[in-house]
Order: structure tokens, then sequence, then C-alpha cells
């Protein structure tokens, strides 16, 4: 992937980068693998707002991914590459030997015309999936099964990569791309390689329109706001907090740990990403 600087013929064009997809082989997707997606705008089964700034966007479909890799020993030719909207890397079209098609998260350097296999008998080459324990130390894994069998969870995201470290036991250690070392079972699978598309984080939306494309709606500071509506509100001109920051809810905002300790993960846990 390169990134294309848009000429400034406009306010909302200057400095607007985009992707010049020149990676991309097929504009149509494989429609038996295509599903209709249904969007909510952050509202849940009472239709009350959960989640907030979310709505409008662009018309999406979905499309089927294979995360479990699970057809071992079937090697597959990588037919076409192709942009997905609801995730931020490009995917791939992968036809078996025994004539089924499916969809990967496409690793760099894995092109049109490469064959792939997953399985204990695959070698150590870019897109093949094999269990963590049969991976030499040092690889750089993606598409990461947390429990033997139940599909990939984690490194899923452009340009990401886990590193493995050690191997001890029924556990192999891996360095996440947020630097946490975490232990994970023998036998799940990882797929070789570093996923593509790792300019995504360099591109400039440009102009507020791109963000509504994305789905995502204005977010409101609470100092412009009223005393009733949050915390940070009211006063006569421009005023702070005035204490410690907090949600419309009145939690803390800053510094405060919301994350829910997880007793069936959080143990295996080597080194947190905060040291």
């Amino acid at each position: 992937m390169a990134i294309k600087k848009i000429n400034p013929t406009s306010p909302g064009q200057r400095g607007m980068t985009k992707s010049d997809f020149s990676e991309i082989t097929s504009s149509t997707p494989h429609k038996p693998l295509v599903k209709a997606l249904k969007r909510t705008a952050g509202r849940n089964n009472t239709g009350r707002i959960t989640c907030r700034h979310k709505g409008g966007g662009a018309k999406r479909s979905y499309r089927v991914v294979d995360f479990k890799r699970e057809k071992f020993g079937v090697p597959g030719v990588v037919k076409t590459i192709e942009y997905d909207p609801n995730r931020n890397v490009r995917i791939s079209l992968v036809f078996y030997a025994d004539g089924e098609k499916r969809y990967i998260l496409t690793p760099q350097n894995l092109n049109v015309g490469d064959t792939i296999v997953s399985g204990p008998n695959a070698e150590i080459n870019t897109g093949n999936a094999l269990p963590l324990e049969l991976i030499p130390l040092g690889t750089m894994v993606h598409n990461i099964e947390m429990i033997p069998g139940r599909g990939a969870k984690l490194v899923r995201t452009a340009g990401g990569a886990a590193q493995l470290m050690a191997k001890e036991g029924n556990y192999v250690t891996l360095k996440m791309p947020s630097s946490e070392m975490r232990m994970i079972r023998k036998e799940c699978l990882a797929t070789i390689g570093v996923l593509g598309n790792s300019e995504f984080k360099n591109l400039s939306l440009g102009k507020a329109g791109r963000k509504r494309y994305l789905g995502i709606r204005p977010t409101v500071r609470g100092v412009t706001m009223n005393p009733c509506d949050h915390p940070h509100g009211g006063g006569e001109g421009k005023t702070g907090p005035g204490g410690h920051p907090k949600t419309p809810w009145g939690k803390p905002a800053l510094g405060y740990k919301t994350r829910k300790a997880n007793k069936h993960s959080d143990k295996y846990i080597v080194r947190g990403r905060k040291r």
C-alpha cells in the first residue's frame, strides 16, 4: 500500500491523504461469502444509546472471513486481494484444492498466485497457519487463537504482529503489539507473517465528512454544555472542569482504571502493557 496525497483544491482536500489501493486486484466481492450487515447506531436491544457518537455512514456488507483456518493439509491458492469496508486490513480470496473458497486476512508479501496451507505439517511460510508449539522462536505471527478451535481473537489489525518469545510446558509466551507478554496454549493456531496495510495509521481524513462516512457522529466537549447536561458545563465565559475531569455521568475520566479483571485470562499475562 502507498499513501496518495490530494491536491489542495478546496479546504477539505488540503491535508487529505488516501490509499492508492494498488494492491487491490478485484473490486467485487465473492457473493456467497457476503452477508447483510445491520446497523444499530449505538443502541442496545431496548433502543437506548449505549455507545455515543455512532450513526449514519456508508452502507456496508459483511465479508465472512475464515479466522479458524481448520482446513488442515488442503492447499489453497490466493486468487484475489480485496478491500474490506469492515476492517483496516485487506482480505484475500483463497481457492482450496477441494473446491471451497474462503476469505483470509492478507499478510505482507502474500501475493496473487501464492499457495498457503494450514495444519501441523505446514511449512514456516507467510500465510501458513500452524500450532504455536511448532513455530520457531522469534517468528512474527498474527491471527492468534486464545482457545484451541475457537478461531483467532488476537492480532487482526493492519500492520499487527506478535513475536514468539518462549516455550515452556503446555504454554508459549508471545510479545503482543502492545508490548504485553502473554502465555497461550501451545495447541492454538497462529498464522505466519505480519499483517499488511501497515500505512493505514498514517492516513489523514482531511475533512469531517469522511468521518461521517465511517458512521462516526460529532463529539461535543463537556465544557461547552449546560450544567444539566455535563459536570463540566456552565459558568460565565470559558471555564475549566473545576476539579477532576468527569464523564457525563460523573465518573472519573482521566487516569481512572475501568478495565474489569478477568480471572480466567489475566493469570496468563506475564508482563502488562504498563510497566
